[in-house]
């Protein structure tokens, strides 16, 4: 009897052996499956700003190609968020939506400078949310109305060097904020004081341009690539941009600052950001896919079409270059008392 016994209880000790690793089995499957789950809901891609602006054309971009590529099989819905250049918009996301994968927004410099100045900052800033990638790379420009006066940036200088309170340059930011900056710049470098520049602040590029139309301002500091269309149809000029050297197709003729005799440059870097609870394995997700989007045909003629440069950095890469870019910044507004 007790080889008998033996046996059975060889049997149930395989028996409960087996129970207990399937039951591993299970919830290390389970685990997987729920990581691999995503995405299983559809997004939304905010853009801080007012329609019109790089912050818009960026996230309307992204989703489009995201979705006619299949790179994302669920749906992209893209809202503008607009007010303070982005300030509103970081105060509510740190605040409500940093356990959301599902929420990702775009940004550029100000993420940096909004957290970095002195007047109308923000509390949040790139360390309060997660890097997904670097996209493209653009760069600012000071632009006049087709009709104005101004033909060459000297002579808007010169008008602002004889009194500042009779020129009104305007941006698609707040006070202290990316347009605010380039707007400001060439006018720095050459001796004027920063502060006694009249900047008027719009809540995105296309109001500061429907401004500029409608002569509510002397001139506009903004992005390159959101001009095209208006110089093209002759409603516009621009006296310079912020690259180290001239842009090409319909930029071709438009001097840099380093032409001019001003040693100056400012580049406008364009990414993806979510969340600071994404987890490693939805961090991972992105890293493939906006890898995969930057290497796509579709995207590439996107580019084009926007006069952006590609200029992809994944998330760890992308981490690291704001850190270095955090550094510039900080010291561009110490240099024009502008820090906090």
């Amino acid at each position: 009897m007790k080889p008998k016994m033996n046996h059975w209880k060889t049997i149930a000790a395989a028996a409960l052996v087996s129970v207990s690793l399937t039951a591993c089995g299970t919830a290390t499957n389970g685990g997987s499956s729920k990581a691999a789950e995503y995405p299983e809901k559809p997004f939304i891609i905010t853009a801080p700003s007012g329609a019109g602006g790089g912050w818009d054309k960026t996230a309307r971009s992204l989703a489009k190609v995201l979705g006619e590529t299949k790179l994302v099989d669920q749906t992209m819905t893209v809202e503008n968020k607009p007010g303070g250049g982005g300030t509103v918009f970081m105060a509510e996301y740190v605040t409500k939506d940093k356990d959301d994968p599902y929420k990702l927004f775009v940004s550029s410099p100000p993420i940096l400078i909004n957290n970095l100045k002195k007047e109308g900052n923000s509390p949040y800033g790139y360390k309060d949310v997660t890097p997904l990638a670097q996209l493209t790379k653009d760069y600012g420009a000071i632009a006049v109305s087709a009709d104005s006066k101004y033909n060459d940036l000297q002579a808007l200088i010169d008008d602002i060097k004889a009194d500042a309170s009779k020129v009104t340059l305007a941006g698609g930011s707040a006070p202290g904020s990316m347009d605010h900056l380039i707007s400001v710049l060439p006018a720095f470098k050459l001796g004027v004081d920063p502060k006694a520049v009249k900047y008027l602040s719009y809540d995105g590029g296309g109001e500061a341009i429907a401004a500029l139309l409608g002569n509510n301002a002397d001139a506009i500091g903004t992005d390159i690539s959101s001009l095209g269309s208006y110089l093209k149809a002759g409603k516009i000029k621009i006296l310079a941009v912020t690259s180290n050297e001239r842009l090409g197709g319909d930029f071709k003729d438009v001097p840099t600052l380093k032409e001019q005799g001003i040693d100056a440059e400012f580049t406008i870097w364009r990414g993806v950001l979510g969340p600071k609870g994404m987890t490693a394995d939805q961090i991972a997700f992105w890293d493939k896919t906006l890898k995969a989007l930057s290497e796509n045909e579709a995207w590439t003629k996107e580019l084009q079409a926007n006069d952006w440069a590609s200029e992809y950095r994944n998330s760890t890469d992308f981490a690291a270059f704001l850190g270095e870019q955090e550094a510039v910044v900080q010291e561009m507004l110490t240099a024009l008392g502008m820090q906090k």
